[in-house]
Formats: C-alpha cells, sequence, structure tokens
C-alpha cells in the first residue's frame, strides 16, 4: 500500500512539474508573439517617421521629433536588422520591403574604416539578411566589411584600434570592440580569410588580460601604445568614473566572451563570460527587475537612471549562455533573462502603439558624461530585445 501510495505521489509531482513547464512556455511563447506583434506595426510607424536616405537614431518627447544618423554612424545597422527580426517571425512583406531598402542604402559602408563599429553596422543588418535569404550578394557585403575591419587592428599592440588618436588617447580600444569579433569569426568559419579570426582571438585574450578588474568588472576605455602594446590608461568615456563599472559595457562583454566561445569552444571564453555573469547578477546594485542602472557605481542609485539598453544586450546574451552552462547556471541565466524581458514588455518600458516616435522600448541611456540620449528610446536597445526574444523562441520554447 505504501509503495503504491509513493508512486502516486511521484506521478502527481511529476505531472504537476511538467504541467508547470508546459504553462509557463504557454506564457513566454504568448509574451513573444505580442511583441513580434507589436513590433510589426510600431516599426511601419518609425519607417514613416524617418526619411529613406538615414536611419533612425532616438526620440526625443520634448521636440516629437525623430533624430536620425548617416549611414555612417555605428548604429546604422540596427534599424534594418531589427526590421529582419520583425519580418522573420511575421513574414510581413511591407516590412521585408522597408528592410532591403534600409540595406540598399548601407551597403557602400562595407568599405568604412573610420572606427571598430564594422560588426554593429554590418553584421547586424546583412548578417541577418543573409542567415535569412542566403543571397550571394549579402555574404560579400558581410566579407568586404571583414576586410575593412581588419585594417583597424595593431599586430605589435595585438589589438583592434576602436577610435582614431586624439589628444587624450594614442590608441583607445573600448570593452564594446568585443561585439565586432563577431564579424570577423564568422566570416572566417565561412570561406573567409584565416587571419580575421585570428584578429578576433587575439583582441579577446589581450582584452582579457588588459580590461578586466579582479572582480570581473571591465574598464571601458583601455588607451595603448599601438607600437608597442603598452597600457597607457584605464579610463571611461561614457560611465560614471574610470573606476566604476558601465552598465552598457559589462553586458558588451558578456555577450562578446559568451559569442567568442561559441566560435572556439575555447574554455577560457566561457569561464570569463560566467564571471561576468557572476558580478552583474550578484552586484548590490542590480535591482530586482534585471534591468541595471546606467552604471553599477552610478551616484544616486535609486534616483538615477536605468539603461534598457543594457538590460536587453545582457539578456541576449544570458540566453546564450545558458546553452554552455550547467543545469544550475542555466536556470539561474535564463530567470535573469526572463526576468529582464517581462519588465521590458511592462508599460514602464514599451511603448504604447503610435507613440515613442515608433521605437519599442522606452528609458535607455546613451552617454550622460556627455549629456546625450539620456532617458530615450535607442536602435539598439529594440534590436537586442527581439533578439533575446528570437533567441527564446528558437531555444527554449
Amino acid at each position: 500500500m505504501m509503495k503504491k501510495l509513493l508512486i502516486a505521489v511521484c506521478f502527481l509531482l511529476l505531472n504537476n512539474g511538467m504541467l508547470s513547464a508546459q504553462n509557463k512556455s504557454g506564457k513566454m511563447a504568448q509574451l513573444i508573439e505580442e511583441q513580434f506583434k507589436f513590433a510589426d506595426q510600431q516599426y511601419k510607424v518609425l519607417a514613416k517617421n524617418v526619411p529613406s536616405d538615414v536611419m533612425p537614431k532616438t526620440y526625443y518627447e520634448k521636440t516629437g521629433k525623430v533624430e536620425t544618423s548617416d549611414t555612417k554612424w555605428w548604429c546604422s545597422g540596427f534599424f534594418p536588422g531589427t526590421l529582419l527580426y520583425i519580418y522573420e517571425y511575421t513574414k510581413d512583406a511591407e516590412i521585408l520591403k522597408e528592410a532591403k531598402a534600409r540595406l540598399a542604402i548601407l551597403e557602400k559602408e562595407k568599405h568604412y574604416t573610420g572606427n571598430h563599429d564594422l560588426g554593429f553596422m554590418m553584421y547586424c543588418s546583412f548578417g541577418n539578411a543573409y542567415r535569412i535569404f542566403k543571397d550571394p550578394s549579402y555574404k560579400t557585403t558581410i566579407d568586404t566589411a571583414a576586410e575593412s575591419l581588419s585594417t583597424r587592428y595593431h599586430p605589435e599592440a595585438k589589438v583592434i584600434q576602436s577610435w582614431n588618436s586624439s589628444k587624450k588617447m594614442a590608441g583607445p580600444v573600448i570593452i564594446d570592440n568585443m561585439m565586432n569579433l563577431e564579424l570577423l569569426s564568422w566570416v572566417s568559419d565561412h570561406g573567409g580569410d584565416k587571419k580575421y579570426k585570428e584578429i578576433a582571438i587575439t583582441h579577446a585574450n589581450s582584452t582579457i588580460k588588459n580590461h578586466f578588474r579582479p572582480d570581473f568588472s571591465s574598464y571601458h576605455v583601455v588607451d595603448y601604445d599601438m607600437k608597442t602594446g603598452k597600457v597607457l590608461q584605464k579610463i571611461t568615456a561614457q560611465g560614471a568614473a574610470d573606476s566604476s563599472a558601465w552598465s552598457r559595457g559589462q553586458a558588451w562583454g558578456l555577450y562578446g566572451y559568451t559569442m567568442m566561445y561559441r566560435f572556439t569552444k575555447d574554455k577560457q571564453y566561457l569561464k570569463q563570460a560566467k564571471n561576468i555573469a557572476k558580478f552583474m547578477l550578484n552586484d548590490p546594485n542590480m535591482p530586482a527587475d534585471m534591468i541595471p542602472y546606467w552604471d553599477y557605481d552610478a551616484p544616486g542609485i535609486p534616483n538615477t537612471y536605468r539603461d534598457a539598453s543594457a538590460g536587453a544586450v545582457m539578456a541576449s546574451a544570458l540566453l546564450e549562455l545558458a546553452q554552455y552552462a550547467d543545469k544550475t547556471e542555466r536556470k539561474q541565466y535564463l530567470s535573469a533573462a526572463e526576468t529582464a524581458l517581462k519588465t521590458l514588455v511592462s508599460d514602464t518600458y514599451r511603448a504604447k502603439l503610435g507613440e515613442n516616435g515608433g521605437f519599442l522600448l522606452k528609458h535607455s541611456v546613451g552617454s550622460i558624461p556627455h549629456n546625450s540620449e539620456i532617458d530615450v528610446p535607442l536602435t539598439y536597445a529594440d534590436y537586442y530585445f527581439l533578439e533575446a526574444l528570437h533567441r527564446y523562441k528558437n531555444w527554449y520554447l
């Protein structure tokens, strides 16, 4: 009798667990569907607000106008990339037409060598286009962009220079640069010159060595002597202080090392990503809703700005990191990512249809030290938000 009772209890617990998991999956599936349907309509509003020869940048409620940029701006790839994520989910022909029109004006930037941002510009856009359509012309564009980016590599210093030299910095390299290594690695792995991936690996190794503190937070900028590789200074451009942990920078690092592990299966990158995640998720200033303040050490916490873009990048990165983690870590990473996404779809962060200039998310921060793009929508917040939803759908439903 006791044996039958134990079997019945085990069956009920197992059944309840399965029902709970199914219920959770169903809710996330519904959430994702709702967000892509909303994005489909909202980005048609944004497209109408942006002239055909430029890209959206942000929106200021006071003026009621969308601020735009030329295609050389580092964010120029995010609008077409976001349109492609929307099309991939909805198959809306109007969205695809808009995406292709924006790709057409961006394509010429495959030759751009003015900074390190070719990955953001060309891989988030043409990388997604090639992944979806396998059009050889898109691959040619990506291959050319990788060659352009490689011209900023300095073999003596073993890094890709981010910005050009100035009176303040001789050879600045920013943590954001980790994101552009995806373009280089992908091209090498898909028939391109092997030197690109070698550059990516060398840069990633130099960044581990020089960008991170003992607690695995990162400096924003490391200034190098490009002839010798000597580190001249470690500072910030967009964070609260040279010694602080600028929140989007931590998310770039988390994403970058998770991605480098995908391409190399080098365990030092996986270890680095896990340590960065540990810093972020355990920081006492990380809010319970998983949308970071603009800097983990920002003055005035909790009465200061959050950064939805940092939360979106972090969520997308954690969803990939969970793929490479053990059961306990996987649960932690998924929980944090889910919490961030549920926060971002709340009325606090997600715009209503027709509002916010056509952008999806509110409350991102560009650069407080420069008094630029403070508490506004930003194209990369939208992009990584939809990328995270796309990843969740493909990997966890």
